[in-house]
């Protein structure tokens, strides 16, 4: 993976040049190039720079001021620009590569030249007339060989072969007992691995093909066990010698016959060497029973005693019967010999958001779309199902998520002013499904159908509802699930069956960020029109609402140095640890300051620094103790007051630093040591801790304080007597 920022693409290339003036001085000059090693490998493309932000979650980016920029596919992905190489055919076993052009993105192996028609390298094709009859070009040498069929069929269902192929079919796709799906391939024999069936069709046809003449000398070869055919082990870039040939280390004239091995017969035609290969026979021997033939070309089978019955990890088995061995690999008993089968993987390429995953009872990965995360936190911030950020303060009930097409489940989110302008904070949370309605509040209460409930809890359509370290997860029999910190942090996660269902709040996860602002009409809004978009989620009517009047299209004015000072440990890595690798924290860094702008008592910075942390630990990040350094311990609510300290604007920088002031108030800004020294400008309190009686009408006083320096009288609304008040900042 690539991530850059403004990057320069640096190309090496160092590219041996023949003189051609004749073509012995041709062969001479490449035999001393190879015999010196001046030739040399093109260094591989690579992109040098910083990472760079991005906002529109899972959209293609597009990076400018680059040296062939359309070579690489560029994303955002966590807040990130990330970058994959724009995919190119596979040339790391290709001895011969063509010379690159400087406006191409894929390096090439070396085609080849067939009749007058040219063909890529790693090209298959058949003779017309005579399907048995195939070729295949790689790096400008062609195999002519003769395919040998193989069945092998369940129940004798064999058909003849389809027009065109060479091989006769199996019915039904089975072999060794084990079904193949349509288009896997299969080796036949793992002692045989160059021969291979392939489904089509719901019919299995088996062949096997002799492996293709390299271009690279035989110590130059590498051959894997899980392979059918060695590959060559470098690749080399040579100035192309016009109707003449190169092979290995020498240079033939057109028609010209060379012999590579004792398997292989080759000519040279118009530049590309076409050899003919004998492909050995399919035994039905095991390889201890085998040894090379005459010519030391092909194995053969020697003779040796039949037997009905094979024995396999103390199992006898049978002529003719199968077993399994994993959802990979199957066997057969024939005729004594166990002859297994097994599954040939293709290759695969997930999306970012597409985690790679071997199915239960199933050979090979496939890619799977992660959940939906929606995430709401502090005051209040959200991030979509689609990655889109949004601050709201709304101080109503809203539709935060609800399955829009099928109407299996609603989310409703009720928020509270606070007595403020603009403020407001999660009150509660409403989950409806299926005749069910949890509600989960401050404090951790739980009420299932208006009564509250003791956790753990499980009953019809709620698999559960349990306490966790930092709160309580709910969840339920359609693969929902909420966890709720029991203050304002909240994460909604829905299974991916929901992708484009929804809508709300959380947005319509259809895979797209730029849309998620989209109004209950279907309008799409900006920005800066996010308090359109959100009001039109509004539910419950005016008496749902917490202030009579909203001002939350004009943004705060607050002291910007503060802010920042409070929420600086966001931005670096000794507190989060290398998620910031990971996980864009500028989104979490500009929430914290919104947060500690109107922020009078208590933490609020503390409410990021957990989201961040939670959406870390999420994306598998191991942090360190952030809670210690940023001085947030678990379990604080808004309501739990900390004595108000100055804050001091000389705070020096180190761990420290997170514990002064500049959030609501500064609460964790005392210094825990004993004696209550301090050094490097840290904030101490040589107070006595006061009493809870002295400390509750002190925070009365700093409320009423603030409500009467910040709040107009008009909009301050009285408190109904059996209404919880509602923590403060």
């Amino acid at each position: 993976m690539l991530q850059l920022n403004k990057c320069n693409a640096t190309r090496s290339r160092t590219l041996q040049k023949l003189d051609a003036i004749s073509w012995i001085v041709i062969a001479t000059i490449f035999l001393m190039a190879i015999n010196s090693n001046i030739v040399t490998i093109e260094a591989a493309d690579t992109l040098l720079g910083n990472l760079q932000s991005c906002s529109n979650e899972g959209e293609e980016v597009q990076i400018q001021g680059i040296q062939n920029s359309n070579c690489f596919k560029c994303a955002c992905q966590n807040g990130f620009v990330n970058c994959d190489k724009e995919s190119c055919p596979h040339i790391d076993d290709c001895y011969l590569l063509d010379p690159k052009a400087s406006d191409t993105c894929c390096r090439k192996c070396k085609g080849c030249v067939f009749k007058g028609i040219t063909y890529a390298s790693g090209a298959e094709w058949t003779d017309p007339e005579n399907p048995c009859l195939t070729y295949k070009c790689i790096a400008s040498v062609i195999t002519e060989t003769t395919m040998k069929c193989y069945t092998q069929c369940d129940n004798n269902q064999i058909m003849p072969p389809r027009p065109g192929e060479c091989c006769p079919t199996c019915w039904g796709c089975k072999i060794n007992g084990q079904t193949v799906a349509e288009g896997q391939e299969v080796v036949a024999s793992i002692d045989d691995r160059c021969l291979v069936c392939k489904c089509s069709g719901r019919k299995l046809t088996c062949a096997k093909k002799t492996c293709p003449v390299l271009q690279c000398p035989i110590w130059k070869q590498v051959q894997h066990p899980d392979e059918c055919c060695p590959r060559c082990t470098e690749k080399r870039e040579f100035m192309q010698v016009q109707g003449k040939c190169i092979f290995n280390q020498k240079v033939y004239t057109d028609k010209k016959h060379f012999i590579p091995d004792r398997c292989s017969n080759c000519t040279c035609s118009d530049g590309t060497s076409i050899c003919r290969r004998e492909t050995c026979p399919i035994l039905e021997c095991s390889p201890e029973y085998q040894e090379m033939d005459s010519d030391g070309c092909c194995p053969r089978c020697m003779t040796s005693e039949l037997r009905s019955e094979c024995n396999y990890n103390g199992t006898t088995y049978q002529h003719d019967e199968t077993w399994n061995m994993g959802p990979c690999r199957s066997c057969r008993c024939n005729a004594g010999t166990i002859r297994c089968a097994e599954m040939k993987c293709p290759p695969i390429k997930c999306k970012s958001n597409e985690p790679v995953v071997i199915p239960p009872g199933q050979c090979c990965p496939k890619c799977v779309e992660t959940a939906g995360t929606c995430t709401v936190f502090g005051d209040p911030h959200f991030k979509t199902f689609d990655g889109k950020f949004f601050s709201f303060q709304g101080s109503c009930k809203y539709q935060l998520a609800a399955d829009c097409r099928d109407h299996t489940f609603t989310i409703r989110l009720t928020n509270d002013g606070r007595q403020t302008k603009r403020s407001s904070w999660t009150k509660t949370i409403t989950l409806k499904m299926r005749g069910v309605r949890v509600t989960l509040g401050q404090k951790l209460r739980v009420k299932v159908n208006g009564s509250r409930v003791i956790l753990p809890y499980s009953r019809g359509p709620i698999v559960s509802i349990e306490r966790l370290t930092e709160g309580i997860l709910l969840k339920t029999e359609l693969g929902l699930q909420l966890e709720w910190d029991g203050n304002n942090f909240l994460q909604v996660q829905v299974p991916s069956s929901y992708k484009g269902k929804l809508c709300g709040l959380c947005g319509n996860f259809n895979g797209i960020g730029r849309d998620d602002l989209t109004s209950r009409d279907g309008n799409n809004h900006s920005d800066s029109e996010v308090w359109r978009f959100a009001n039109s989620w509004k539910v419950g009517g005016p008496k749902a609402c917490s202030r009579k009047k909203e001002n939350i299209a004009v943004p705060p004015i607050c002291k910007q140095r503060r802010s920042s000072m409070s929420c600086k440990p966001l931005m670096g890595s000794e507190v989060f640890g290398d998620c910031d690798s990971r996980l864009n924290p500028r989104n979490y860094f500009e929430s914290c300051k919104m947060d500690t702008c109107e922020c009078k008592t208590g933490m609020c910075q503390c409410d990021s620094f957990a989201a961040y942390a939670h959406e870390c630990k999420r994306l598998g990040v191991k942090i360190p103790d952030w809670r210690s350094a940023t001085n947030c311990p678990l379990g604080v609510h808004r309501k739990a007051m900390h004595q108000t300290v100055p804050f001091n604007d000389n705070i020096k920088d180190g761990n420290q630093l997170y514990r002064g002031g500049g959030g609501r108030g500064g609460g964790g800004g005392r210094d825990r040591g004993e004696g209550g020294s301090s050094s490097s400008g840290i904030i101490t309190n040589h107070l006595a801790r006061p009493s809870k009686k002295r400390l509750h009408m002190q925070m009365q006083s700093e409320e009423h304080e603030f409500f009467t320096k910040h709040i107009p009288k008009a909009l301050r609304i009285p408190k109904s007597p059996d209404r919880t008040p509602p923590p403060l900042h």
